[in-house]
């Protein structure tokens, strides 16, 4: 198996400095919802035609995105404002709902489809103390229903329905915070890493495997259960997003510098392949069931679209 480059698509020219960051895909109408953080907006793409369709714009620094398929909502977290957005999806539409204001530098979101609970762990401030955060949104009513202090900066967050618990990658001490999406009032468990700067994260749930994608070059396995290390493979630079195929065991991680996909064998944690992209290009979205992975290049902003044969 080989990812192929089979195509490109063009986005809108950047307005100002920012680039991409986290994408979504929404499987039921082959929408991509891309955060371009340069244009204050969110690109969308039709993933069947792989054209650019229109823009959501107004979301200041936007930096997470992420598409709750059975709610049929999506969010934003706007990190230039410390806000979320909630979205109703509509067709080929995306409505808003409402915006809610949350912690400091909201980045990460994760969400609790059954109780209809949204996470977004916000960046914070090293020089306002407190400030690393985890805000709790109720999605349906718009609004607040707590915070929780987390020990340093967050990155990427994932909700897993097997634990019924939210997993929340923290830069600096290395570790996992995990709460439970049943009780999310504080950190219930944390599990160290054993590599300096967790960044990406995704979730096998079927194997109940967290993959934990680390600034120090190294992609760790752990049990979701237990964080109990499994397995490590060494990456081609810091990373930064990661998607898992878990019925292929294919994991791609985004290296910005240079500016390759790694391809990961997730059964034997080996890495297969290497693919160049573009200086820079740290964030994709992977569509599974076409499988498809979309590379989103800030030099010439745009995205390059392969196939894994």
């Amino acid at each position: 198996m080989a990812l192929r480059l089979v195509g490109r698509v063009d986005l809108p020219a950047h307005a100002g400095p920012g680039g991409f960051d986290h994408a979504a895909i929404d499987r039921r109408t082959q929408r991509l919802y891309v955060a371009h953080t340069a244009n204050d907006a969110v690109d969308v793409i039709d993933c069947a035609r792989d054209v650019h369709v229109g823009s959501l714009g107004g979301l200041t620094a936007v930096a997470g995105a992420l598409v709750a398929e059975y709610r049929r909502l999506a969010f934003t977290s706007n990190r230039g404002e410390d806000s979320v957005s909630v979205f109703a999806l509509e067709g080929d539409d995306a409505r808003p709902l409402a915006r809610v204001a949350v912690g400091v530098r909201p980045n990460g979101l994760a969400f609790d489809p059954a109780r209809g609970t949204l996470v977004a762990a916000n960046v914070g401030d090293p020089a306002r103390p407190g400030s690393f955060t985890l805000t709790v949104v109720d999605a349906a009513a718009g609004a607040v229903r707590g915070s929780i202090p987390v020990p340093g900066r967050t990155r990427w967050a994932v909700h897993d329905p097997a634990t019924d618990c939210f997993f929340v990658n923290i830069a600096d001490p290395a570790v996992i915070v995990v709460v439970a999406a049943g009780d999310p009032t504080r950190v219930a468990a944390t599990y160290p890493v054993p590599a300096a700067g967790p960044h990406g994260l995704d979730l096998d749930p079927g194997r109940g495997r967290l993959y934990c994608a680390c600034d120090a070059g190294r992609l760790v396995a752990l049990e979701a259960k237990t964080g109990r290390v499994l397995d490590e493979v060494a990456l081609s630079g810091a990373p930064d997003v990661i998607f898992l195929d878990a019925g292929r065991e294919r994991l791609y991680v985004a290296v910005g510098d240079p500016g390759v996909i790694d391809v990961i064998d997730t059964g034997a944690m080996t890495q297969v392949e290497r693919v160049a992209t573009e200086p820079g290009a740290h964030t994709t979205a992977l569509d599974v069931d076409r499988r498809r992975l979309y590379v989103f290049l800030p030099e010439s902003h745009r995205a390059a679209v392969f196939v894994d044969d």
